[in-house]
């Protein structure tokens, strides 16, 4: 043995499932894919930073570990980590609120702040555009179209924004609503500016969704705006978590992330009628 180091060294958890395995900071990359897989096996889901923290590497060491195992099959990408590709269940708002907390913030804020005095706009439901709506609540001479809860509560007391709801039927997962009668209410009216969230976004395919209803209003919110925003943080760039799609056609602008990668943003810049923005 060398010679005994004077530095104090760090003591790292054992993930779960790891037990009695081998300390997983001399892991070799294999192995720790491996351990990953059967930690998602395990627990149903897993976290990028989490994983980080307890195997002693890198976040972007994990993105690259999950990227392969992708591709491999073996799990799915979900917001900021994998679950197990035989069990692709949608994550609950409450769930989502928790990840990329301050990310989400800036691309709210950001797309607050293109939205003028006298606009009309659609916010879909979700997180980020809950952002959004939090950064508008001091504005006034706003009306503000909406489908989802989050941004309900942020304005329901904003005396200076004319709040109109999408009311249909309520998807408690994704606390917003859906439906023929939100997608009636929708052909009624149009806005200047369109702000959607997405649970993947792929340049070809567009907004990836869990469900046909979510899709179905999204495209239409995307037909009834002028300008159409995705806001997207760069975990969902790339991602096709389910199985249901909201074609984006048109010009369109994305708005993510600054960890977005080159990688991630290139299919998007290759588009002539996406702009694609980082925050």
């Amino acid at each position: 043995m060398g010679p005994a180091s004077s530095r104090t060294p760090r003591t790292t958890a054992a993930p779960a499932g790891a037990a009695g395995a081998e300390d997983p900071r001399r892991l070799r990359a294999p192995d720790r894919r491996a351990l990953i897989a059967r930690m998602i096996l395990t627990d149903g889901t897993v976290v990028v930073d989490e994983l980080a923290r307890s195997l002693d590497v890198t976040p972007s060491t994990i993105r690259r570990d999950l990227a392969l195992l992708t591709e491999q099959g073996t799990i799915a990408r979900t917001y900021g980590g994998a679950m197990s590709a035989s069990h692709t269940a949608e994550p609950t708002l409450g769930q989502r609120s928790g990840l990329a907390v301050a990310e989400k913030d800036r691309i709210g804020r950001w797309a607050a702040a293109r939205i003028a005095q006298g606009d009309t706009v659609i916010l879909d439901a979700g997180t980020t555009t809950g952002r959004l709506a939090h950064h508008l609540r001091g504005r006034t001479e706003l009306t503000v179209i909406t489908s989802g809860l989050t941004a309900l509560r942020e304005l329901a007391e904003a005396d200076g924004i004319e709040l109109i709801t999408l009311a249909g039927t309520l998807r408690h997962v994704s606390q917003g609503f859906v439906g023929p009668l939100a997608e009636l209410t929708l052909t009624r009216l149009t806005a200047d500016k369109v702000f959607l969230g997405a649970d993947g976004l792929d340049a070809i395919l567009g907004i990836c969704e869990a469900s046909l209803q979510q899709t179905a209003l999204k495209e239409l919110m995307a037909r009834r705006g002028g300008q159409v925003y995705v806001l997207a943080d760069s975990s969902k760039l790339g991602q096709s978590p389910f199985t249901a799609w909201a074609p984006l056609t048109g010009p369109w602008t994305l708005v993510t992330d600054s960890g977005a990668t080159d990688d991630q943003l290139a299919p998007f810049r290759a588009l002539p009628e996406v702009d694609v923005v980082t925050v």
